[in-house]
């Protein structure tokens, strides 16, 4: 049995939850939409070792302030997972700078940003759309190659155990 040498990104069919109301371009990642239990994106295969949470800035402010209760529980669940991230459609400046419409305050954006990775959340700023659109599928077609090449190194250790014990 011969094991192709590389995973193209082509192969790698991310995965947005249904729930997404202005999912990411993921290119050049195949897509498909489905209904995720936790995370906004993952990776077809290996749903329950990659959960990636997307928040635009005024998401971030609402799980910071009105729904974090609930936001949360959803960290608690990332947690589960071997690779897991919440990107952010800001940045730390404008996060300091604490220039929106909110109750919220810059100390209290960055105070729990701050709180959740030191729970083991990463938290990648992305800046924008388009840039989280680009890391995100960065993010799962690196975990899909990392696991890609974990099995095909087991495959290729089993099958030399095969020929082996054949001998």
């Amino acid at each position: 049995m011969k094991i192709p040498g590389n995973l193209q990104p082509e192969r790698v069919v991310g995965l947005i939850d249904s729930r997404e109301q202005l999912p990411l371009d993921l290119s050049p990642l195949k897509t498909k939409m489905v209904g995720l239990a936790t995370g906004d994106y993952s990776v077809r295969g290996l749903e329950t070792i990659v959960a990636i949470e997307r928040k635009r800035e005024s998401d971030l402010l609402s799980c910071i302030g009105a729904s974090r209760d609930r936001f949360e529980r959803e960290i608690q669940r990332l947690l589960a997972y071997p690779v897991r991230a919440v990107v952010v459609e800001s940045t730390w400046s404008r996060m300091e700078a604490g220039e929106w419409n909110s109750k919220i305050t810059s100390s209290q954006a960055v105070g729990s940003l701050i709180g959740w990775i030191a729970r083991g959340i990463p938290i990648v700023m992305a800046g924008d759309h388009e840039r989280a659109g680009r890391f995100v599928s960065r993010l799962l077609y690196t975990a899909a190659r990392r696991r890609w090449a974990e099995n095909r190194a087991m495959v290729s250790e089993v099958a030399k155990t095969e020929t082996i014990g054949a001998a």
